[in-house]
């Protein structure tokens, strides 16, 4: 059921105003009825559509006014949702992210996923939405999809088709442009379709701002729980740098200029192991992962380097006293008592 009340950034709403200024309407008309003010960082889902309404109600008339408010999101490099996809291996896992990171930061409905000769499709299902606010809630949800893949990828992950059930616009030259491909109107649904075999290669080359920004969440998230220095600190930062892909010791030996059996001597000297390390590293992106996003057991492990979930979740047992699903049903909280101190 779609919450009406659930609250979210207001960074979508923060390009509505931007798009209303650009087309002479004032904050106070954009805002008009929806008690927020432009310097709010929080909004409902219904007052999100409240701006929808009110920035429609004067230029509704404009053609792909959805996808250039889509073509402008943002997702934050930091939290839970960007680690997620950004650890993730291959297009198809990346896509599949974004899809459900959407179906939250946006009030446009959500993706169903369906895969047949080769083409995996994205239809969305908007029957929860105004259907006043269909065509531009589905321009916009669909634009952000190939947003936030050029945001986070070199290459972005590019469509192979987009449908939608408008009719066709006079001129339609502004979707070519905004979406990449041939854009079909009239269809039955709304939905966006990619090549199946393109998505099961390894993902595109992250950005250097994205994986920097993750790569410092991370390390964040580590220091919270212990500041590590010297030797330790820098396996341990080695260990996030490039996150979805975890080194082994002889890889991090390598980058630290010494042997493996030199590095673990450095370590035992402060009362560290490599093994501790990537225990600590996996299990506290791993909480983060169950606590805050949606992704199976299956798809955290993978996250952190496991050919497979039930090696995770005997890790994961021996961490937190509880099997993943378990610590994630009870809100993030392990159900006994963990020795304290990972080394």
């Amino acid at each position: 059921m779609f919450d009406r009340e659930f609250l979210r950034s207001t960074s979508g709403v923060r390009v509505l105003i931007a798009l209303a200024e650009e087309r002479g309407m004032s904050i106070t008309e954009c805002l008009s009825g929806t008690g927020l003010s432009a310097t709010d960082i929080e909004c409902t889902a219904r007052q999100e559509l409240l701006v929808v309404r009110n920035l429609l109600g004067r230029f509704g008339a404009e053609a792909a006014l959805g996808a250039e408010a889509g073509r402008r999101a943002e997702i934050p490099l930091s939290g839970p949702w960007a680690l997620a996809l950004l650890s993730s291996r291959t297009a198809r896992d990346a896509l599949d992210v974004m899809a459900r990171y959407l179906d939250r930061a946006f009030v446009s409905g959500r993706f169903l996923a369906t895969e047949s000769g080769g083409v995996l499709r994205l239809r969305l299902d908007d029957s929860e939405c105004p259907s006043d606010l269909r065509v531009f809630l589905a321009e916009r949800i669909i634009a952000a999809l190939g947003a936030i893949g050029g945001e986070l990828f070199d290459t972005g992950i590019p469509p192979a088709r987009i449908e939608f059930r408008r009719p066709p616009p006079a001129d339609p030259g502004g979707y070519r442009e905004i979406y990449g491909v041939e854009t079909i109107f009239g269809a039955d649904t709304d939905a966006v379709s990619f090549d199946g075999r393109r998505l099961d290669r390894p993902i595109p080359a992250t950005n250097e701002r994205a994986r920097g920004a993750c790569a410092q969440l991370c390390r964040d998230l580590l220091d919270r729980h212990r500041t590590r220095a010297g030797v330790a600190g820098a396996v341990r930062d080695l260990l996030v740098r490039d996150p979805g892909v975890i080194p082994d010791q002889i890889a991090v030996a390598n980058e630290l200029f010494m042997s493996p059996r030199t590095l673990s001597r450095r370590l035992n000297e402060e009362d560290a192991s490599f093994r501790g390390l990537l225990d600590e590293v996996r299990q506290l992106l791993s909480e983060q992962l169950l606590a805050h996003t949606d992704l199976t057991t299956e798809q955290v492990a993978a996250r952190l380097g496991y050919a497979e979930a039930a090696s995770f979740i005997r890790a994961f047992r021996r961490w937190k006293g509880c099997p993943p699903q378990e610590f994630r049903l009870h809100g993030g909280r392990a159900l006994a008592p963990v020795a304290a101190g990972v080394h």
